[in-house]
């Protein structure tokens, strides 16, 4: 009895709050393997849904000014989860011909720069329906586009925005030398964060939060906005009541509806997110568990986003096998 205390008493015990304290492997590997079926599916939805829109382009139909902020959120989310695919891989790591440390600055960096993209975008494709489906009369009126050279411009804006908020990544991303150095904040098998200083840590945390929350709130009145619009016009229909009167939605109702569903899942797994993020970046731990759960929630919404999209917009399916059918049978009489 006396050998079995002395033996537990000289166990050693891993405990996930310290940073590299634990060997991660186990779950790390565990909760990868989780994330190449999710990255699998995003990347497939988001590569048929920038081809489906692309499709429409060269067939010769009108964009609509949402189809640039669409296509711009479905290469995102591709590169997104393709990074994310190449920091939790393997094989990348075996090759020496480029050094680590590169590797995980630019793959990290790139990552954090969609994610931050994600957001903008998401946002731009909100307050742009808004003001599609806004009345003529109202003040929203006023910023309805006619070109799309605006929606480049601000595109231009939030990619130069979005790096230099992420650029403190090139400084402190580092590939993990030993995995029992302290100083560390374990972020895959192979790259970690050098610990930073508690005020350029909290100053990048404050600057990503004023940020983020910005164009939350441009969401979230984008939202409100939508809603009340959709109420009223719902309200106007019923007090109609004429045999005149459809039942069905018009393309811009449908679209409003996509939006505000895409807008609800982005708020649901950004909150989630923020709660990993927060804890991990103002209590610096290690836990490999937690990171990874964050990684899954933070790419959800890069493999939810194209499925909701592609489900409800019909309109576009529709477009594009109109033109298809219309080219095969143009061949066919040539032929």
């Amino acid at each position: 009895m006396a050998m079995k205390k002395e033996l537990l008493s000289t166990a050693p015990v891993f405990l996930p709050r310290f940073p590299m304290k634990m060997d991660p492997h186990f779950s790390y590997v565990a909760l990868r393997k989780a994330f190449y079926p999710q990255a699998g599916i995003g990347i497939t939805a988001n590569t048929f849904l920038l081809c489906l829109h692309i499709a429409t382009v060269f067939m010769g139909h009108k964009p609509r000014l949402t189809d640039l902020p669409v296509i711009h959120l479905a290469l995102t989310h591709i590169l997104m989860l393709l990074t994310m695919g190449l920091l939790v891989s393997t094989d990348i790591w075996e090759t020496q011909n480029i050094p680590g440390d590169f590797k995980c600055k630019v793959l990290v960096f790139l990552h954090k720069v969609m994610r931050g993209l994600s957001i903008c975008t998401t946002c731009v494709l909100s307050v742009l329906q808004a003001i599609t489906m806004s009345p003529n009369g109202s003040w929203l009126a006023n910023f309805k586009l006619t070109s799309r050279n605006p929606i480049v411009g601000l595109f231009v804006f939030l990619w130069a925005l979005t790096m230099t908020l992420s650029s403190n990544l090139l400084l402190c991303t580092v590939a993990t030398p030993n995995k029992t150095q302290p100083g560390l904040l374990f972020l895959t098998d192979h790259c970690s964060l050098l610990l930073m200083s508690y005020r350029h840590r909290s100053l990048f945390l404050a600057l990503v939060a004023l940020r983020d929350l910005l164009f939350l709130g441009l969401m979230l009145l984008s939202s409100a906005y939508m809603i009340n619009l959709l109420h009223r016009h719902k309200k106007q229909a019923m007090s109609l009541r004429t045999s005149r009167f459809s039942p069905r939605r018009s393309p811009e109702e449908r679209a409003t509806y996509t939006i505000l569903l895409l807008i609800s899942c982005f708020e649901v797994l950004y909150c989630v997110d923020s709660i990993f993020s927060l804890f991990v970046g103002m209590t610096w731990t290690g836990d490999p568990i937690l990171l990874c759960l964050q990684m899954l929630v933070a790419n959800g919404y890069g493999t939810i986003s194209p499925l909701v999209l592609i489900s409800a917009d019909t309109h576009i399916i529709k477009v594009v096998q109109t033109k298809w059918r219309e080219k095969v049978q143009l061949l066919a009489k040539l032929m």
